[in-house]
């Protein structure tokens, strides 16, 4: 079977997915072949369309052997196999995984212009490109949707080797393939017309599934999405990702901690768990790249909480809703300090929580903190938790220690996050009620 162009091979395969129109999907489009493809997908099926951007993690010295791949959110996907016998150390691992976190931002800017992804969570997530060759762009991309929450991913190609149909059929909920021809050799050849798709032809098709969308009476009931966040006067600016459920009654601000970023799983699953139960959340950079060089800059409390009430006071300009902070290792000193700054300046945050927190950090302004404080604290990170118990006692605002039992520093234990999620969640929620209730 030979395609015309990738309009043609979007149209056929449409024929074949018409099952799947009342899963409430999502069609995926790998950039940039794939989106021609998957935008006659979405509109035979009237469904969002939007990129699933991916990009290879590989081995700094063989790059064309992937030991993993990043996805937006914060998904990692991970060969360990391949990171033992490359022997990469973290090093290694970190510098790769900037580069191409760096590179993928970009990406998103540049498709999206500042739109927000269009979220996966309990949909059917279809992942389309316009053929598969070696599969390795099309397996990441199918485990990055899976990993954003999607209850089922199904892979929809014009074409691709017997090889790799078969072994996708194992890996994925579900395989649409139209041809599976034995001499194959480059998806290109079955193609009459294989030209290359330019960025902006990528832009355009996804504005214009967006614009049938409003058009068919389509729309979300959230926005935000990337923002530039501009502090030091405006002579900085920090890259953001911003959810706002509508109705939210109240915008929790991540603090992250020393080496851990807007991408950071851990923040990013609290986050989750915060936007589900209805509150807005930004997660953003405290430094540039460039400053996170100088470890020093993960250590100076105040310039980090300066940045912090910068940025809170810009986010109260564009969304009129109460503020909480959520800090987390250095980044929970930070979030205290400005909250002590914000009621001094009568602006108090309605709440502050603190995730394996360094409160001490903050010491000299922690008996001026007037949000209640929640610290949340591994039993087993035993420094971190006496530095806690001795915070606890300089604060003067309502405040609770609570103790997850077995968790380190990290919550990596199973159910340990989802712990601090659910403490997190309720103080959150409870506190704000109660400021709604004396408001």
């Amino acid at each position: 079977m030979r395609f015309i162009d990738r309009v043609d091979a979007g149209r056929r395969l449409a024929e074949r997915l018409g099952h799947l129109r009342g899963e409430n999907p999502v069609v995926l489009g790998l950039p940039r072949g794939g989106v021609p493809v998957a935008f006659e997908v979405a509109r035979a099926l009237a469904a969002p369309l939007d990129v699933i951007l991916v990009r290879k993690l590989g081995v700094p010295y063989h790059r064309e052997l992937g030991f993993g791949a990043i996805g937006e959110g914060g998904v990692r996907v991970i060969r360990s196999d391949i990171v033992r016998m490359s022997r990469i150390d973290e090093d290694d691992l970190v510098e790769v995984e900037r580069s191409e976190e760096a590179e993928l931002a970009r990406r998103a800017e540049r498709f999206r212009a500042g739109q927000p992804r269009v979220p996966l969570e309990g949909r059917t997530a279809i992942v389309v490109d316009d053929g598969i060759a070696t599969g390795a762009t099309a397996s990441a991309a199918c485990q990055v949707a899976k990993a954003q929450g999607a209850a089922r991913v199904v892979l929809a190609v014009p074409v691709a080797p017997p090889d790799a149909a078969a072994e996708f059929r194992t890996r994925v909920d579900e395989l649409i393939c139209l041809s599976t021809p034995a001499a194959f050799a480059a998806v290109g050849e079955w193609y009459h017309d294989f030209a290359q798709t330019s960025d902006e032809e990528v832009i355009e098709l996804l504005r214009r599934n967006a614009e049938q969308a409003r058009e068919n009476g389509g729309g979300g009931d959230a926005h935000g999405g990337p923002l530039k966040l501009p502090v030091d006067g405006g002579r900085v600016a920090l890259a953001g990702d911003l959810t706002m459920p509508a109705g939210a009654a109240g915008l929790v601000v991540f603090a992250h901690g020393s080496g851990s970023s807007r991408l950071s799983p851990r923040n990013r699953a609290v986050a989750q768990a915060l936007s589900d139960a209805g509150l807005g959340t930004l997660l953003f950079d405290l430094l540039t790249p460039l400053e996170e060089n100088d470890r020093a800059n993960v250590f100076a409390v105040e310039p980090l909480a300066r940045r912090l009430t910068e940025v809170t006071r810009w986010l109260r300009r564009r969304e009129p809703v109460p503020v909480c902070y959520f800090g987390a290792s250095t980044g929970a000193a930070a979030a205290l300090w400005a909250a002590a700054d914000a009621a001094a300046a009568q602006e108090p945050v309605a709440a502050v929580v603190s995730r394996g927190g360094r409160p001490d950090l903050a010491g000299p302004r922690l008996a001026q903190v007037t949000a209640p404080t929640l610290l949340i604290v591994g039993g087993h990170d035993e420094t971190v938790l006496e530095l806690n118990r001795q915070a606890a006692q300089q604060l003067r605002c309502e405040n609770h220690l609570a103790v997850v039992p077995g968790a380190t520093h990290l919550f990596e234990e199973p159910g340990a996050l989802d712990t601090v999620a659910d403490l997190a969640r309720d103080w959150f929620t409870t506190h704000l009620a109660a400021s709604a209730r004396t408001g």
